[in-house]
């Protein structure tokens, strides 16, 4: 978590381990700086193959987020499909609008006022949506807030923290650090709309609606 980029991936990369069934996997809050900011104790020989392990494994996140095979490796996996939402889920929600819907993008793109960062990718939301931006899960240390002010961000957007939830985001990676602060109030089960916006905005308006600032 030494820089914004590493944060979204140790987030995404612990989220993955959860909807596959395995649930000890750990974010260090803070990062390695913190850790050094804290006076703990360094080992350079662990160190380093902490960082290679690390650096394997923003790779494997990197390369299936471009649409990439990465090396075949064995792993016993329990699928958790409560956690990943489809856009067929998403859909029928719109209508039944039984979970709240939080975009974890910026407000600008959010809103339709900014322009997305992927070429040819429009900005807004889908219909219902609220707006919680991921960097106001954290502090300017890249460490996550306490409970208490992680609920105070969902409710003054005015989501029902009693009520269930679903998250999305551009394409589903920044998603995951709402899914984090949900997780440290105690909001276990948060599912991820894993196309999210990217896939939505790509499909056509009558079925799939847009929503903007200045209007659908």
């Amino acid at each position: 978590m030494q820089n914004l980029m590493n944060f979204m991936h140790t987030v995404s990369t612990k989220r993955m381990f959860r909807i596959l069934g395995h649930d000890k996997v750990w974010v260090l809050d803070g990062g390695f700086p913190q850790w050094q900011a804290s006076g703990f104790n360094i080992g350079s020989s662990c160190l380093d193959d902490a960082v290679l392990k690390s650096r394997a494994a923003n790779s494997a996140v990197e390369t299936a987020y471009n649409g990439e095979l990465a090396n075949a490796a064995t792993f016993q996996t329990e699928f958790r499909h409560q956690l990943l939402w489809t856009l067929e889920k998403v859909k029928h929600n719109v209508a039944a609008k039984a979970h709240q819907v939080v975009d974890a993008r910026v407000k600008g793109r959010f809103d339709g006022v900014m322009p997305e960062p992927r070429e040819g990718v429009r900005s807004g939301h889908i219909p219902g949506t609220k707006c919680v931006p991921f960097p106001e899960m954290s502090d300017g240390a890249q460490t996550l807030l306490p409970a208490d002010e992680i609920s105070k961000k969902f409710e003054q957007a005015g989501i029902s923290l009693a009520d269930p939830i679903v998250l999305t985001c551009a394409s589903g990676v920044t998603a995951c650090i709402l899914a984090l602060g949900l997780y440290r109030i105690g909001k276990h089960d948060v599912p991820v709309y894993d196309g999210s916006w990217t896939e939505w905005e790509a499909l056509p308006d009558n079925d799939y609606p847009i929503v903007t600032s200045a209007g659908s």
